[in-house]
């Protein structure tokens, strides 16, 4: 029985409760998974492990605040079900109370590290990203306060499908010139230099956000460039960092870039920021612009202010090209995340990494209906072609630890040119 063996951290459950705290997950999310480790208990083995592999090493790494609300949830759980509590959890929780107040251990813009661990299941090894060790793990420095102005600086639930889908579907952007929109924390980013991207150059319109990206990837193995050329990031250990703030955004100033991809996560949130998002991509997505304003194309006076149009929206089929009125954030689709069908899903998924013209990757979560209708229209509008894929490019479950991380609800689209 699992009661009677000893606890393994490099192989479920005891992986998924390590690679939980790592990722600073939620405090239910940790007891759940320190329930299944010990049968339904979290036993006096189960704390063992907890300490051995996770709180004895975290002195000293600035997440006190964490620290302390995990070992009071997990001192609670264990006195709850009359079981003992070991002595050194007892003697780090007292620590915890008397070395630090509540009011100093959350600063307004607390950064932490977390640590997002990429699990590859068994049969993984075809796949160009799988490590040997079927774990990728990438560090971050994150802010602690999503909701206070300190966003570029979270790691939202897009981000982490868009990640998913770079790792699962490696030949879609191995060798392709990648681009991303409002970039935050740099994940993509690291996701696509670890999959052999020929270029990837990232961008974001706020400097301390661009600083905190460029942090996170010098910590994971990567050399920045901020002021070079496009031209000279050939070295698969380059990302590009650029400031690009949309609603300035040139044709002069993005013509150099020509990505063959561009990628955006949960970048559909403000309605008054949309019709420079949709400038940003036209010009990206656009393979044959010149530098030349007489040229066709599309200027920033033709992106009208268009109100968000009323009605009800009706659910988009999969593979549909969405048009307003099409998108339904209500809509609720069932993924498959089978290792079985591994083979399966690079085969289904083996045009998109051929495609000839640009195109881009957008995952979101459709939080107001009316807000992503009027980035359907303003995209018509702008001769882009929407195409719902979320139920056909389903990623592997590569976080199932992470509990708190809803696929049901992210949205994954290609916009192109039409």
């Amino acid at each position: 029985m699992m009661a009677e063996q000893e606890l393994d951290s490099t192989a479920p459950p005891g992986l998924h409760l390590v690679s939980a705290f790592l990722a600073m997950e939620t405090m239910d999310t940790l007891l759940c998974l320190a329930r299944e480790c010990g049968d339904g208990k979290v036993t006096e083995k189960v704390q063992r492990f907890i300490w051995d592999h996770f709180l004895s090493k975290s002195v000293g790494k600035g997440n006190e605040s964490y620290l302390k609300k995990f070992l009071k949830k997990l001192i609670t759980e264990v006195e709850s079900n009359h079981c003992n509590v070991l002595d050194e959890l007892y003697e780090r929780y007292a620590s915890y109370m008397t070395s630090f107040k509540d009011d100093n251990l959350v600063k307004e813009n607390e950064r932490v590290c977390k640590c997002i661990s990429f699990l590859f299941p068994g049969d993984c090894f075809e796949l160009s990203s799988c490590p040997r060790s079927r774990k990728l793990v990438v560090p971050l420095q994150c802010s602690l306060n999503m909701l206070e102005g300190d966003t570029g600086c979270s790691v939202w639930p897009s981000s982490l499908f868009l990640s998913e889908l770079i790792l699962s579907f490696p030949h879609i952007f191995s060798g392709k010139s990648c681009f991303e929109v409002g970039s935050g924390v740099g994940l993509i980013g690291i996701c696509l230099a670890h999959v052999k991207a020929s270029k990837v150059i990232l961008s974001d319109g706020d400097f301390s956000t661009l600083a905190n990206m460029k942090l996170n990837l010098e910590t994971n193995q990567l050399n920045t460039e901020t002021d070079l050329p496009e031209t000279s990031i050939e070295n698969k250990n380059v990302v590009k960092c650029i400031h690009l703030p949309w609603e300035s955004a040139s044709e002069k100033e993005l013509q150099d870039f020509m990505p063959e991809i561009i990628l955006g996560a949960d970048v559909i949130y403000d309605p008054s920021c949309l019709p420079h998002l949709v400038q940003v991509l036209v010009i990206l997505l656009n393979k044959k612009r010149s530098c030349d304003k007489n040229q066709e194309g599309i200027s920033r006076k033709s992106l009208p202010k268009v109100t968000c149009a009323d009605g009800k929206v009706n659910g988009a089929s999969q593979g549909q090209v969405l048009n307003a009125h099409d998108s339904d954030s209500s809509s609720s689709y069932a993924y498959d995340f089978n290792p079985s069908g591994i083979k399966r899903r690079i085969n289904d998924a083996t045009g998109l990494g051929s495609r000839a013209d640009p195109v881009a990757y957008i995952a979101s979560v459709i939080r107001n209906s009316d807000t992503f209708n009027h980035f359907l229209v303003l995209a018509d509008q702008a001769d882009l072609k929407i195409t719902d894929l979320t139920s056909t490019l389903r990623p592997l479950d590569l976080l199932p630890y992470m509990k708190s991380y809803d696929r049901s609800s992210i949205r994954l689209f290609t916009v192109s040119s039409k």
